[in-house]
């Protein structure tokens, strides 16, 4: 692919849209104690907002609401059945045709079970979907005339009108493991990629893409999680909502120059497709490629050291001229491993209510967070303060032959570690899809672990 068949992302925001939505949603609080008393609970346990966890809605079918959501960007699915429409530049909740006098609001959670577990509502009623299933749903609320559902999706989206049938659970099972517990740490980094690549092709092979997609990532958010204190105490409070990970809005990987290309191509493996591409600034020296599986609903930031020169190129897929100097990615790599193997995510960020998020980690779990990187009407994020890992001394002793630390340095990263990974807080408005290009040099400055103050 060359670089003239790139496509160009500029991602638009949607007031009306958000309007529209934001009062549907509040149709629901309104007509049931339960509904409004679980959004309360989201906003002061969790720090999120219940439109964060919406799936779609099913609401009282009209041709004056159908044509009122194509003026607001929606479009129709194609042999859906009852009529379904989805927004497909923005991020919005679909939108179906009730099949009775009962609208439903769907909210996402990583489990059904676990969602009961903890609620311990109408335990005798079962849950829609076999074990296993792609698709799981259950009633969780109810009021005057609505019902909100809990719904959990394993590479199938709401547009996927006819899941696909249940795997076999022992295969699902052996599979989930193998990604889950991969190994790591390798002599020879390319052996690394190629022993994942082995293990997802035999997981497509039983499951197919999409449904090994959404495994992957399950494994790879316990993976970055176990090594990140904020991580575990906010999953520790959605947890106690029974919500898990379900409002995740991107995964983030750091990658060296010469390895780039390889995690690229394992993630297309998995049915990623290319998105925009950023570049931080020349003092930065970093560049990175959005990625999207939307099946699966995950998207990725690919980071890695970078030109100008470059960033107009498919570097994707074009390999990079190896560099004798490092940049704040680069060095991360090389004190801690690519992200896809040994040190795993830089971070995972998620959408929450921004400003009670950033209150309730500090007071409840004296989590700190950095200066905002973005604080825009439309998108805000910020950093938790860097999980600090301890560096191997053969790495320290790597970087040291090849010039690229000093000695002053390297006694530094042996006595104070390095900064390793984050939870991102993030808030979106108005369905902006997209992420600030410009306000993310300062914050890829303040991460090299050259300049952490500890």
């Amino acid at each position: 692919m060359s670089s003239k068949q790139l496509t160009v992302y500029d991602w638009k925001r949607y007031p009306e849209t958000a309007r529209f939505i934001d009062e549907r949603i509040d149709v629901f609080c309104q007509k049931s104690a339960d509904i409004q008393q679980f959004a309360h609970g989201l906003q002061t346990r969790t720090g999120t907002r219940l439109r964060d966890w919406v799936d779609h809605l099913e609401v009282e079918w009209s041709d004056a609401l159908a044509s009122e959501l194509v003026e607001l960007g929606y479009e129709p699915v194609t042999d859906a059945g009852r009529p379904l429409y989805h927004h497909p530049a923005a991020m919005f909740p679909a939108v179906k045709a009730a099949a009775s006098a009962v609208e439903r609001l769907f909210v996402r959670v990583d489990s059904v079970a676990d969602f009961l577990l903890v609620h311990q509502r109408d335990m005798d009623t079962s849950i829609e979907g076999d074990v296993g299933a792609a698709v799981r749903q259950r009633i969780a609320f109810a009021g005057e005339g609505v019902e909100l559902h809990v719904i959990e999706r394993h590479g199938c989206p709401v547009t996927c009108t006819t899941p696909p049938a249940t795997p076999d659970l022992k295969k699902l099972a052996a599979h989930a493991e193998a990604l889950r517990l991969r190994k790591r740490d390798f002599a020879e980094t390319s052996a690394g990629f190629a022993h994942a690549a082995s293990l997802i092709k035999a997981s497509i092979a039983d499951l197919g893409v999409d449904r090994t997609c959404d495994l992957f990532f399950a494994g790879e958010r316990d993976y970055w999680q176990q090594r990140n204190l904020a991580a575990r105490i906010q999953k520790a409070r959605q947890d106690a909502m029974g919500m898990g990970w379900a409002n995740h809005d991107h995964h983030t990987y750091r990658s060296s120059r010469k390895h780039f290309q390889s995690l690229i191509g394992i993630f297309e493996l998995l049915g990623f497709q290319l998105r925009e591409r950023f570049y931080a600034g020349k003092e930065a020296g970093w560049g990175a490629q959005v990625i999207e599986q939307p099946h699966a609903r995950i998207t990725i930031f690919a980071d890695v050291d970078l030109s100008a020169e470059e960033v107009s190129q498919d570097f994707a897929h074009e390999a990079f001229q190896q560099r004798s100097e490092l940049g704040t990615v680069g060095l991360w790599c090389r004190l801690h491993g690519e992200a896809f193997l040994q040190a795993g995510m830089h971070h995972l960020e998620c959408q929450f209510d921004f400003d009670a998020a950033r209150d309730q980690l500090a007071k409840e779990g004296d989590v700190k967070t950095m200066k905002p990187f973005t604080d825009l009407p439309h998108l805000r994020q910020a950093f938790t303060a860097g999980e600090i890992w301890p560096v191997q001394e053969s790495r320290i002793q790597s970087l040291l032959k090849d010039g690229l630390i000093s000695a002053e340095e390297a006694d530094k990263f042996r006595e104070k570690g390095a900064i390793g990974s984050h939870l991102e807080i993030l808030q979106r408005e108005e369905g902006f899809k997209g992420f600030n290009q410009t306000g993310i040099n300062d914050i890829i400055l303040e991460t090299n672990p050259l300049k952490q103050q500890v």
